[in-house]
């Protein structure tokens, strides 16, 4: 067991795989355990999960620098990524960064809209003239940052996925049309759970393609019959939760906004680039470590470390419960 900014983790040495898993706190753990053996014993009703929504729903506003009824909830970054591709027009173009994660630019690509790659640096000379910039606030594959304030002066429309920085990263998006994350990576929650934050405006042109009975205006008063009666706010886009993973969020989504993320950030940041450090290479100021070395993840996964294996590469992630004992296990297995 460890322990790390107050709270602890049941995480082993060498685990540096966040990017893909995140390891819950042991809070969230129990609080999932607990949910889990309610289930099992019937002792929960379907409403029972409805303020932990709300508390997940809250804290993740708190993370991205939104109000929670600007915020909506959702199981999946693709799902919610839709409901803005569901809103363009149909000559609408997009611009995105070259290898992004395809969850963010497959939406828009199904829908038959002209979506353009450009490398991620050119991304904010290349916005003028797009209809939306779709982009990742730190990319996937190799651990990039995309330059926001170059990409908010554009005034162009910006849909940012955040999924691999909120939890770590202190973030204020309030200026960006949309800002989506999932749940399970540094967020440190089960899958199965997403939030969109929407600015006004853009909450107006975001389609409630998967309106259900949870979107309604009043949920247990409008689950039956027509006509269409969405909520005013961000909960209209909302979809049905699941229920485990919303018990796990409302553990760790709040602990995460109470901590002061500019000490996290540099905790994480330190330690990859002590890595980097130790390999010779040049600092990169992200949570995530790409690596190009020959038999690099044959030999960390011999000594025990877990990380894995993106656009051909080996990629390593820090969150808070990592320390310099897991730089030492790579450095040793890479040396």
């Amino acid at each position: 067991m460890r322990a790390a900014f107050g709270t602890t983790f049941d995480v082993p040495l060498g685990y540096l795989n966040t990017a893909s898993i995140g390891v819950p706190p042991a809070p969230t753990a129990t609080a999932v355990a607990d949910a889990v053996r309610r289930w099992s014993t019937g002792a929960d009703g379907p409403a029972a999960v409805d303020e932990h929504v709300t508390t997940a729903r809250t804290a993740f506003g708190r993370l991205v620098g939104v109000p929670g009824d600007r915020v909506a909830m959702g199981a999946s970054a693709s799902q919610l990524v839709a409901l803005v591709a569901a809103g363009l027009p149909a000559d609408a173009s997009v611009l995105v960064a070259r290898g992004e994660f395809t969850s963010l630019t497959f939406p828009f690509a199904a829908r038959g809209l002209r979506v353009t790659e450009v490398d991620l640096e050119e991304v904010p000379s290349a916005a003028p003239g797009h209809d939306l910039v779709a982009v990742s606030v730190v990319q996937s594959a190799d651990g990039r940052i995309v330059d926001l304030d170059a990409l908010r002066a554009t005034g162009v429309p910006v849909l940012l996925d955040a999924s691999q920085a909120v939890g770590w990263m202190p973030l204020r998006l309030d200026w960006a049309d949309w800002v989506v994350a999932v749940g399970y990576k540094f967020l440190m929650s089960p899958r199965g759970c997403a939030w969109l934050a929407c600015s006004p405006s853009a909450l107006e042109r975001t389609v409630p393609a998967a309106a259900n009975w949870f979107a309604g205006d009043d949920p247990w008063s409008t689950v039956y019959g027509l006509p269409l009666r969405l909520a005013p706010d961000a909960r209209r886009l909302d979809l049905s939760p699941v229920w485990l993973s919303q018990y796990g969020a409302a553990t760790s989504l709040p602990y995460l906004a109470s901590l002061d993320l500019a000490d996290v950030r540099d905790h994480v940041v330190a330690l990859a680039d002590s890595l980097l450090d130790g390999l010779g290479l040049p600092a990169r100021g992200s949570a995530i470590v790409s690596l190009d070395l020959p038999g690099a993840g044959e030999r960390l996964e011999a000594a025990g470390v877990r990380s894995s294996l993106r656009a051909g590469r080996v990629r390593l992630a820090f969150h808070l419960y990592n320390t310099a004992e897991d730089v030492d296990l790579v450095l040793a297995a890479l040396r």
